[in-house]
């Protein structure tokens, strides 16, 4: 394929191009530093939700398909076709809701690009890591410009971005991985914005809510590989004024956002670690709670009334009624996890549970939360989409109030190398014993020096039985 096909200038053949060469030395020291924690971040999570409900589901099905045993699925010693494998390790990766977050692209890429890569890194051989975190810097890059592009606009419209605009950062993943040309990786990108689906209402109860990121990761390897053999894709998929991916997802595109600062301005160092195992929406909320019931001595008996004042964006993500409707669905909403934060305190993977669907304690609670739109939140811009205003009222009629506008683990509220770290054990815990953890974590530190990049899914298989 040549790259004859590249010569008209657009977007997606911007991002191609920069996917397909960008290097090493591209990189600033602070995107290499934050890409190793990224890396620790996602694979932890790939790593808890290994085990999880609706992973094994279709971990059984992908293995009972067959095929080349060539990528590993992460936590077994169980090798399937890397498309499979890309396909169970996202879904893993965003299993928990514990993935990293991209405010204004709205989408975990951690879980997107590290399965994707790795699967592929495995099947080709001789991935070194410097080559895999080009790859993965790619996947990012592309991925969270595309996502920013749209906007909050498509996840307003009911578009789930993880589906959609994800599907892009895993084929400039893939494609770098496979080393395309420019031509190619434009292709790969074409290829893989036909197959981008997720539908925000799985949020309310079903289980293909996690799956939205196995699918998009699975079509990037699948889109990837297809360019490789020469198949064709949409050339300008990102820009183009009918059936495009912007025209037709997003009603107002800032199409500045594609590749303003490409390659000069890393969008991947916007990215922040979560702390918490819900929705990124409305961490601001749990986090102004805390803070609140802290700082008074507080237990959830002492609350007649929590009052939240959020965005219209949070408000419609988060606010719905919740009916006990299952596992994902309490993750996802505000209620729920704000009771959470209450009774217990924190609201990381310990807090939610099968069991804990339907507490009575947290049923009881629920009805003393409210929760309205902010207009001065909104006035604000898609930048403080996630600031909230919480006021609790106690029993003795003492109001005490907090606004947050920052979450922790964003950008400008990191988390702090102990606490990803202690994250990171916790959830690779889940499925590795003490030692594979600590072999695991070191290789991760030092993964730009590795000459071979599988080492990395070799580790994640130590001491792990397999189901």
């Amino acid at each position: 394929m040549s790259e004859k096909s590249s010569a008209t200038v657009s977007p997606t053949a911007d991002l191609a191009r920069f996917a397909s060469r960008l290097a090493w030395t591209d990189l600033p020291q602070r995107a290499r530093d934050h890409l190793r924690r990224l890396a620790v971040d996602a694979i932890g999570c790939c790593l808890y939700g290994a085990s999880l409900p609706w992973t094994l589901k279709l971990r059984h099905q992908t293995v009972a398909q067959g095929g080349r045993q060539e990528s590993t699925i992460l936590g077994t010693r169980l090798r399937v076709p890397a498309p499979g494998a890309a396909l169970v390790n996202a879904t893993a990766g965003h299993g928990f809701e514990m993935d990293d977050i991209h405010l204004d692209a709205i989408i975990h890429g951690g879980s997107l690009v590290f399965p994707a890569a790795l699967a592929l890194a495995e099947a080709e051989g001789d991935i070194d890591g410097r080559e895999f975190l080009c790859a993965v810097a790619a996947g990012y890059e592309v991925g969270l410009r595309v996502g920013a592009a749209a906007g909050q606009g498509l996840l307003m419209a009911g578009f789930h971005p993880q589906g959609t605009s994800g599907v892009f950062a895993a084929a400039a993943a893939a494609a770098r991985v496979l080393r395309l040309d420019p031509a190619e990786t434009r292709h790969a990108l074409g290829v893989a914005g036909s197959l981008g689906a997720g539908l925000m209402a799985a949020q309310e109860g079903a289980m293909v809510k996690r799956l939205h990121a196995g699918h998009a990761s699975r079509a990037g390897v699948e889109a990837a590989l297809l360019a490789r053999a020469g198949f064709s894709g949409i050339e300008n998929v990102i820009e183009a004024p009918y059936g495009g991916f912007l025209s037709t997802h997003s009603p107002l595109p800032q199409t500045e956002r594609l590749v303003s600062g490409l390659g000069k301005r890393f969008e991947l160092l916007k990215v922040g670690i979560k702390p918490f195992a819900t929705v990124t929406s409305i961490h601001t909320c749990l986090q102004g709670l805390h803070a609140i019931m802290v700082e008074n001595d507080l237990r959830h008996q002492d609350i007649a009334r929590l009052r939240v004042a959020v965005s219209r964006a949070t408000h419609v993500h988060c606010a719905w009624p919740y009916r006990g409707q299952s596992l994902t669905a309490a993750q996802m909403n505000l209620y729920f996890g704000l009771a959470v934060m209450a009774i217990s305190g924190d609201a990381g993977a310990p807090q939610f549970t099968e069991e804990r669907v339907n507490d009575p304690e947290i049923m009881q609670f629920i009805p003393r939360i409210e929760a309205r739109i902010d207009g001065e939140i909104d006035a604000a811009g898609p930048s403080a989409r996630h600031a909230a205003r919480v006021e609790v009222e106690t029993q003795s009629g003492e109001r005490l109030e907090r606004y947050v506008k920052d979450r922790l683990g964003s950008p400008e509220s990191p988390l702090s190398e102990e606490r990803i770290g202690g994250k990171f054990r916790a959830n690779a815990g889940a499925i590795l014993n003490q030692v594979a953890v600590n072999r695991l974590e070191k290789a991760i530190e030092v993964i730009d020096t590795l000459d071979d990049v599988s080492i990395i899914a070799d580790l994640c298989t130590e001491k792990s039985e397999d189901q």
